[in-house]
């Protein structure tokens, strides 16, 4: 499918959808809407991803089938600045694919002209209506759990779940993926959006996940949300971690982090209370550890110093590590020690 990703005054740094599509989506991405950078291209800023213009606005994009919204602000809410390329994007015959909280299937506007023109919207964040609270019993599945957990929202837990399952997969693993979140869902297609469950069914709408392909894998690679000291998103975290009953857990975290994102004003503990913090809130549900990390060094500009961060994280978690993302090739060392300390 031929797409076009929404990213005003966004991209790349805070458009974690967007450079998620990018790199790991089957869409064929024709274009990227954000006005700040209107007549670059992705290449200019990512590299390593799909290339594409980056236009001003809808009605500059080259002919699509679908407008997909490739960020999600802080509360998920729909900015009203959007509004006219997503009714160019319905005028124009284009499906609607959207992770955001507000959905746009209810928008009387836009509902209407996806009616008038034969539109499809899918709003990722709308949960299915038949979830329930968690049995307990994830672990009874035949495959082997791995969860990336995170010192912080936005710190890469999905790209450090994509890349080391796609390592995985590569050396032969029967591996599988568990999508939790709007990106994740959009790549592959089926999930539960856990932030927008209610909270009493989080822990089994991943549990639902887990059994639904747990007996087809030989691991499953879960996607994890959020953080346990994150002062709105720790709920998340927890019904993840608990649901899925995990049987190793990779820390993720971003090099030169100091703050919870957005909430600056709460330090991040450190790196070592993270281990005893998950481990001991998983035990009496099932017991599990943190056996490897994975650090995003993107804002390291020297690899030498990328690899400095990577080592004195592997200190302070006293566990393998990698950016799986900078140091991900086929001879990486830190990866396979990672990948050993996994599987």
């Amino acid at each position: 499918m031929r797409v076009a990703v929404l990213a005003h005054e966004k991209f790349p740094d805070r458009a974690k959808t967007a450079v998620g599509l990018l790199r790991y989506s089957d869409y064929e991405v024709e274009a990227v809407l954000d006005r700040d950078n209107a007549g670059k291209r992705v290449s200019d800023f990512v590299a390593d991803v799909q290339d594409a213009p980056i236009v001003a606005e809808m009605s500059d994009a080259p002919e699509v089938d679908a407008l997909i919204v490739g960020i999600a602000p802080i509360g998920g809410g729909f900015d009203e600045s959007w509004r006219s390329d997503v009714t160019t994007a319905l005028e124009r015959g284009c499906d609607l694919i959207s992770g955001l909280h507000y959905f746009l299937a209810e928008d009387d506007e836009f509902a209407e002209l996806a009616a008038e023109n034969d539109c499809d919207v899918w709003d990722v964040r709308k949960p299915s209506e038949d979830l329930t609270v968690a049995q307990g019993v994830a672990d009874e599945v035949d495959a082997e759990v791995v969860l990336t957990v995170g010192t912080d929202c936005s710190v890469g837990k999905m790209t450090a779940t994509l890349e080391l399952l796609e390592a995985a997969r590569e050396r032969g693993v029967d591996a599988g993926f568990i999508p939790t979140g709007q990106t994740g869902i959009m790549i592959e297609g089926w999930g539960n959006p856990i932030d927008r469950v209610v909270s009493d069914f989080t822990a089994g709408a991943v549990e639902e996940m887990i059994l639904e392909r747990g007996d087809d894998y030989d691991y499953l690679f879960v996607e994890g949300q959020g953080s346990i000291v994150h002062p709105a998103y720790s709920a998340v975290t927890c019904g993840i971690l608990h649901g899925s009953m995990a049987d190793k857990l990779v820390l993720c975290h971003e090099a030169g982090r100091e703050a919870v994102h957005g909430y600056e004003e709460f330090d991040l503990p450190p790196i070592a209370d993270y281990v005893d913090l998950y481990e001991d809130l998983a035990r009496p549900v099932h017991e599990t550890e943190v056996v490897a990390g994975a650090l995003n060094t993107r804002e390291v500009a020297d690899d030498d110093a990328a690899r400095d961060a990577v080592a004195t994280f592997g200190d302070e978690l006293d566990a393998p590590v990698t950016d799986p993302v900078r140091f991900g090739g086929p001879d990486s060392e830190s990866l396979e020690a990672v990948l050993e300390a996994i599987l």
